[in-house]
């Protein structure tokens, strides 16, 4: 069945990819809508072959819709979602304004895509490096409990929206010219260096980044026991997160067993080649919807063949946010 739908927050990184990825997956639409800042209304982006005018984003904009996908930051998804549930509209929220509401489900296709029946008009589309994560060991989860994760993050500035992506550019080229050039969208320079994730950092030390990863894996898993620690690091990347992954089992596992449950495991695309030195990187990861996953290897620190390593990278703007909501919203 054909849906009318609208993007909210059309011209941001996540919302043209929203775009791109409705029409590489033939999304069915009666109608698409783009929603957008008042900045940004009268601008023209191009669908199917044609070219759409950008509208203002209004309490109005939802008469008739169907389905939203929103990806225009959590205060905007705070006024506007209920908006579009009341006139009819399904949100599919990829903002933080909804992940830890109890009332909503937060959704990552390949692990709990039956927590959809149960949203009552907003579903909530988890954090990049959440999902990210989650994928490849969900299924490790599902073959032997895990009791602990540990994960170190190496992430791109594409989690920080298109002008980080422009400044990362800018300042590169700056650098490499002699010139002076002073950072405008992140917190620190974010060319040739790395730096804490660019979130608030709270009471018990760890930035908001972290503390995602912590909760929200725990509501996706259905598993508040599982014990989650997480470092999040901004690195000079332009799209597509990768993490260090060091997993506790609760019985024994190989990494024969490893490979075996992950080359069978949907939106998982094992990249393990010891001879070559080739494993998952970003660049190979950038415009892909599977996560790479590789370094696959037991953790001799751990007794009793309890403890697994892993290296993932997967695109931040695709599997991370806006083919994640996509996902969803077929699934519906």
């Amino acid at each position: 069945m054909s849906k009318h739908v609208a993007v909210m927050g059309a011209t941001g990184a996540v919302g043209t990819e929203f775009l791109a990825i409705l029409e590489q997956r033939n999304f069915p639409m009666a109608s698409l809508k783009l929603l957008a800042s008042a900045r940004s209304a009268g601008k023209k982006l191009k669908f199917r072959g044609e070219e759409l005018v950008i509208e203002e984003l209004t309490a109005k904009s939802f008469k008739g819709i169907d389905l939203v996908l929103a990806s225009a930051g959590g205060p905007v998804s705070k006024q506007y979602a209920p908006v579009a549930v009341d006139a009819g509209a399904v949100v599919v929220d990829n903002t933080s304004a909804y992940r830890m509401d109890p009332e909503v489900p937060l959704v990552v296709p390949e692990v709990n895509a039956g927590d959809i029946k149960k949203h009552k008009g907003i579903i909530a589309n988890p954090n990049c490096s959440t999902i990210i994560m989650n994928v490849p060991v969900w299924p490790l989860h599902q073959a032997n409990p895990i009791k602990r994760l540990v994960i170190s993050t190496y992430q791109a500035v594409s989690g920080a929206g298109a002008m980080a992506m422009a400044e990362l550019e800018e300042g590169a080229r700056a650098f490499l010219a002699g010139k002076e050039y002073h950072p405008k969208v992140l917190q620190h320079r974010c060319w040739f260096n790395v730096f804490s994730h660019n979130s608030a950092v709270g009471p018990d030390g760890y930035n908001a980044e972290e503390t995602k990863m912590v909760l929200e894996t725990q509501k996706i898993f259905h598993c508040p026991e599982i014990r989650v620690t997480a470092t999040c690091v901004r690195v000079p990347v332009l799209r597509a997160h990768s993490e260090a992954i060091n997993i506790q089992f609760t019985h024994p596992m190989s990494e024969t067993r490893v490979r075996e449950i992950l080359s069978k495991s949907p939106g998982v695309e094992i990249v393990d080649d010891r001879e070559r030195n080739y494993f998952p990187m970003p660049i190979d990861a950038s415009g892909k919807d599977d996560v790479l996953t590789g370094r696959i290897r037991q953790d001799p620190s751990q007794d009793g063949g309890v403890g697994i390593d892993l290296f993932v990278s997967g695109d931040q703007i695709r599997k991370g946010a806006a083919l994640n909501a996509v996902q969803i919203a077929e699934l519906l």
